[in-house]
């Protein structure tokens, strides 16, 4: 029996996410909400979901002690970072005044309204935040994408974008006004900004891949 962890802060759509995972896991596979030091470490799998400001999601990881598990997890073994679980993987966020995050890769998380004007090319209307469905163009082959189209649509809620110094880590790209990362990945790490719990039949395939992804 292996076991997925989706760490538990107090935030985030656990639930949903869970229910998600439960709907695309075989039956050898078990899926745990935990905060539990031991059973994060212990697992085979991790799953890093999040929503809401990023100042709150750094200060409850620090509150629940996670940030060391965190950082120790993604460097030994299958991590999915979601939404605001993708955004603190970078050094730092323009959200809050600024705001230290994980550091596990070199970059910031960047406002929209900084960048975009209220338009787009189009002349169509941009309203921050993006919330809705948009397309992911895949940069590079990766497990994860298996059985997904380029292009392909998934579900965003988000004012704020990653911008990594390597653009090697950049795995999936979204136009919202510019061109940004909605998907990073490196080694066993991959963090998507995008919910795949909430976006289908794609979403579900994503799921479903990282469940059964070694890592490499």
């Amino acid at each position: 029996m292996s076991l997925i962890a989706i760490i538990d802060y107090g935030m985030g759509n656990l639930r949903s996410v869970s229910q998600a995972l439960s709907h695309v896991a075989d039956d050898s596979t078990r899926i745990e909400i935990t905060s539990d030091k031991d059973t994060i470490l212990n697992a085979d799998r991790i799953v890093f979901p999040g929503q809401g400001a990023a100042r709150d999601c750094m200060r409850e990881l620090q509150n629940y002690h996670l940030v060391d598990i965190i950082r120790e997890s993604a460097q030994t073994k299958p991590f999915l970072g979601v939404c605001m679980g993708m955004q603190v993987l970078l050094e730092k966020s323009e959200e809050n005044d600024g705001v230290d995050c994980l550091g596990l890769y070199k970059g910031e998380v960047k406002n929209f309204a900084n960048v975009i004007s209220e338009r787009d090319a189009q002349g169509e209307r941009l309203k921050i935040p993006q919330m809705g469905w948009n397309q992911i163009h895949q940069k590079n082959d990766h497990p994860l994408w298996h059985g997904i189209e380029s292009g392909a649509r998934f579900y965003f809620v988000h004012s704020y974008y990653v911008q990594p110094e390597d653009d090697a880590l950049i795995t999936g790209e979204t136009e919202f006004g510019i061109a940004y990362a909605s998907a990073i990945a490196k080694d066993n790490v991959f963090a998507i900004q995008a919910h795949p719990e909430k976006s289908a039949d794609d979403g579900l395939q994503l799921l479903k891949n990282f469940t059964q992804w070694d890592g490499k």
